[in-house]
């Protein structure tokens, strides 16, 4: 950010690129360290989300150096075009019909729809520009109960939903049906 906004100040804002309206903040990820948090929360209007995005997402990441001043109406003006804006929710990850910027998902938390806790988000793998895993550090005592190694790769399509709340990345199954999965075996360097 050109000037430096509280998130607070940005909260239900409308957010411009000239004079076309891109969406609404509605907040940012919490997280202990500010400097990590580098995107905030963006309601996209419909327009935009069928036109600029692959797949029409609802909700999507706006990156903070953006955001290049308050417009006397008092919406958000956005330093970049729509082109650039297009360009950034190209590298994102699609969960639960949402896009997120890699920053709002590191260092959370992974469970499996059993709500086995899993581990930590410690980066991304991507195939072809595109992100196709999440590297997870995996907690000692799952190393040992399913004998997974200390970090794995698990496919974003297995990512079925977050929880705002608890910080949390859910599963669309199982951690013993997750490590047969031919996309997990892949990741992982395991297919024949």
């Amino acid at each position: 950010m050109s000037e430096d906004y509280r998130i607070q100040e940005l909260l239900q804002r409308e957010v411009y690129v000239g004079d076309t309206l891109v969406g609404v903040i509605t907040g940012e990820r919490s997280h202990p360290r500010d400097e990590f948090v580098k995107s905030m929360r963006l309601e996209v209007v419909d327009d935009v989300a069928g036109e600029y995005m692959r797949k029409p997402a609802e909700h999507a990441p706006l990156s903070k150096e953006l955001v290049h001043s308050i417009r006397p109406d008092g919406g958000v003006k956005l330093s970049k075009s729509m082109r650039e804006l297009q360009r950034r929710w190209r590298n994102t990850i699609r969960i639960d019909e949402e896009l997120w910027a890699p920053d709002e998902l590191l260092d959370r938390a992974v469970m499996d729809n059993d709500g086995v806790d899993i581990g930590n988000v410690a980066g991304f793998v991507k195939v072809k520009r595109t992100y196709r895993g999440v590297v997870v550090n995996t907690h000692a005592i799952l190393q040992r109960k399913f004998g997974l190694p200390g970090q794995l790769i698990i496919p974003v399509k297995q990512l079925a939903r977050t929880t705002a709340f608890l910080d949390e990345l859910i599963l669309r199954c199982t951690v013993k049906r997750l490590v047969t999965l031919p996309s997990y075996l892949q990741l992982n360097g395991d297919s024949e």
